[in-house]
């Protein structure tokens, strides 16, 4: 054999030779691309994302309405004062509590017409001395604060008299609305002389800052002096 047939057997050596690894080439490829697909189609998906919850905002229990929880005795207030005698006229008198505003309001016209008739000064607001209270009534002393005593005994009308008004320790309270209400206000009175264990007297004065009206009438304001011992 010449260099001519060593050379011809080894170009078709080479020839052999790329097929072969063309071959491989593919084959090598169509078994990444085939694995590639493979894979997608046999492995398990991620488990979807679950979005957390939003957190229920806590609910808030509405504050109970304070007139609901208040005990009669926690919804009034009180003030322990000192009360001086003053000088006053007097028109005493009795009546029933059906009729308690028309009696007292026609008591304290009385003094109030006797001040004006005697040219007495009046100085403060006119009160009432109730010196006996029942289920039935009460007795009273319709006053009338004077800027000083007068001089001598004046004859005055209506039965009126000059004298005193009391005096000593007592607690004050208020009421404020129509005076045919104020038995509520006396209740919450009680509850709160007994809650404190309080020794009172049989004595209690109403001062009237507004005219009394009828009982259906709300604008009343009422100061409530309870002697105690």
């Amino acid at each position: 054999m010449g260099f001519l047939d060593d050379f011809q057997d080894f170009w078709t050596t080479l020839r052999r030779l790329a097929g072969h690894w063309r071959f491989i080439g593919a084959l090598a490829l169509l078994l990444a691309v085939g694995g590639f697909f493979v894979q997608k189609k046999f492995s398990s998906p991620p488990p979807p994302t679950t979005a957390a919850a939003p957190e229920k905002p806590e609910e808030k229990t509405a504050p109970a309405d304070k007139a609901e929880t208040e005990t009669p005795a926690e919804s009034i207030a009180s003030q322990m004062v000192d009360i001086a005698a003053r000088p006053v006229l007097i028109a005493k008198g009795d009546g029933k509590w059906d009729d308690a505003t028309k009696v007292l309001s026609e008591a304290i016209g009385k003094v109030t017409a006797a001040a004006q008739k005697a040219g007495l000064k009046a100085n403060g607001h006119p009160l009432a001395v109730f010196t006996k209270t029942d289920d039935n009534g009460f007795q009273f002393e319709a006053m009338l604060p004077l800027a000083k005593a007068p001089d001598g005994k004046p004859k005055l009308p209506d039965g009126v008299e000059v004298g005193s008004s009391p005096e000593g320790k007592a607690l004050k309270f208020e009421h404020r609305g129509s005076y045919d209400e104020i038995d509520a206000t006396y209740e919450a009175i009680t509850a709160y002389l007994d809650e404190k264990g309080l020794d009172t007297k049989n004595l209690f004065i109403e001062e009237y800052l507004t005219d009394l009206k009828p009982a259906d009438d709300a604008n009343v304001d009422v100061d409530i002096y309870v002697f105690v011992k």
